[in-house]
């Protein structure tokens, strides 16, 4: 076994039957605004999970809960810096606007960018345990076990059954679109779509169950990690400067005792 660092369902039974993609962004039925999915998983262990405030480049792996009480006032702090507007009309938006899926050659600097590897198996091996490697390569992940922060599930997963684990973008690129990504230049809207802050391994049909949802349409099945993805939204939205609708604003604050 090749080892190499470079830095590093309950929502899924309505998405049964439907063609998974890798980006799982949109174009999906969504739950009503605020609800909470029936249910959540107890976790099976969240591997080598780093709490999101100690991970503000989203170089080190997964997305472990915030349950301390300072945890959770410094996570309240730092949503209460997103602001807020009116989701934007969706009109002009094509995946292809923010690049190809996954691109190697974003040009904004951003982590594992630009080191011989595309962006979806930098992921991959950034979250994944026990990684295997294709024969001949040291990029190209084979295998892996993934502790899945959405379900709090383990997943075996292997390049054959490739869509079991998609990469979700915490800020989807059409809600990014709809708030202000529109107006980008190209280059800035590659960064966000390749940006390891924003990309989280998980199990593929809770993804695509997300579509293109904000927090107030849609939260992870496991309740333990709630308050860490409404961290990581806030620190997607901070860093490229974009806002949140007011509802998605209030349900960050909310997964968080605010």
């Amino acid at each position: 076994m090749v080892t190499r660092r470079k830095g590093g369902a309950a929502g899924a039974a309505a998405m049964l039957g439907m063609v998974l993609v890798l980006a799982g962004c949109e174009n999906v039925d969504l739950p009503s605004a605020g609800a909470e999915p029936s249910g959540s998983a107890p976790a099976e262990g969240t591997g080598r999970a780093v709490s999101p405030l100690d991970n503000p480049d989203g170089t080190k792996p997964g997305l472990a809960p915030l349950t301390s009480d300072a945890d959770r006032a410094e996570a309240r702090a730092l949503i209460e810096k997103v602001a807020t507007k009116g989701r934007g009309p969706k009109t002009g938006y094509e995946r292809d606007k923010f690049g190809y899926a996954w691109m190697d050659s974003v040009p904004g600097g951003i982590p594992f960018a630009r080191n011989g590897c595309d962006t979806r198996n930098d992921l991959l091996q950034r979250d994944g345990e026990d990684v295997r490697f294709r024969s001949g390569s040291d990029c190209v992940v084979a295998s892996m076990t993934l502790h899945d922060p959405y379900t709090g599930r383990t997943i075996d997963w292997a390049k054959s059954r490739a869509t079991t684990v998609q990469i979700d973008h915490v800020m989807p690129l059409s809600y990014d679109w709809q708030m202000g990504a529109s107006r980008w230049p190209k280059g800035k809207r590659q960064d966000i779509a390749n940006d390891p802050l924003n990309l989280i391994p998980v199990d593929g049909p809770t993804n695509s169950s997300k579509g293109d949802s904000g927090p107030a349409s849609w939260l992870p099945p496991n309740k333990q990690i709630r308050c860490s993805y409404a961290v990581r939204f806030a620190q997607v939205s901070l860093k490229y400067e974009l806002p949140v609708t007011a509802a998605d604003k209030e349900m960050m604050l909310g997964r968080c005792g605010g």
